[in-house]
């Protein structure tokens, strides 16, 4: 279950006022069909899920508890770090000849492919035992984070405040991973 949780937290966290946030926006802007986007996202997300997953369920047992855990520490200060690095809009995909589905889905497992909420799937699956919670608690916090900007488009901006969001959330992860590799380090007594 901690698994489950900290990587929904996390990655929806990570997710807001991300760029894969961005792309889902300007998408659903583009071609009208909420529906094809948010599948198509959720190919994307799932997938790049499922890969975190599986990679960390075959780095956990070459490292040692401690080493896992540093591995976990690094992941969310990484996470956190790249959530107070400002966010450049990410590219249309204007000139795709593909359809909402195939564009989102292909565009956005792109995006998200080794982004920072991937990166924390993989510490938390190589840490816990359990990387398909892991991968499911990833996958759902990335679509709570896509969802809504493809429902609301431009209104998110206005109705939630994605700037204090990112820093809060920012503080948080590196808070927890300054305290995780602490831990790992052996440097608490």
């Amino acid at each position: 279950m901690d698994a489950l949780l900290t990587a929904l937290m996390g990655c929806l966290l990570g997710g807001m006022g991300d760029k894969s946030q961005l792309l889902a926006l300007a998408l659903a802007a583009r071609f009208h069909d909420n529906r094809a986007v948010i599948a198509g996202a959720a190919i994307a997300v799932i997938a790049n899920a499922v890969l975190a997953a599986i990679a960390g369920s075959f780095i956990g047992p070459m490292l040692g508890s401690q080493a896992r855990l540093l591995f976990l520490a690094l992941a969310l200060l990484m996470l956190g770090g790249g959530m107070l690095w400002p966010v450049k809009p990410p590219d249309t995909l204007a000139t795709w000849p593909t359809g909402p589905f195939l564009t989102s889905a292909l565009g956005l497992f792109i995006l998200g492919f080794g982004d920072g909420q991937q990166f924390l799937i993989l510490g938390i699956a190589t840490r816990t035992a359990d990387p398909a919670m892991a991968a499911l608690g990833g996958a759902l916090g990335m679509m709570a984070a896509l969802i809504p900007a493809v429902l609301l488009r431009e209104r998110l901006m206005a109705i939630v405040p994605l700037g204090p969001i990112r820093v809060i959330g920012a503080l948080v992860m590196v808070m927890i991973g300054l305290g995780s590799a602490v831990a790992a380090l052996g440097l608490v007594g």
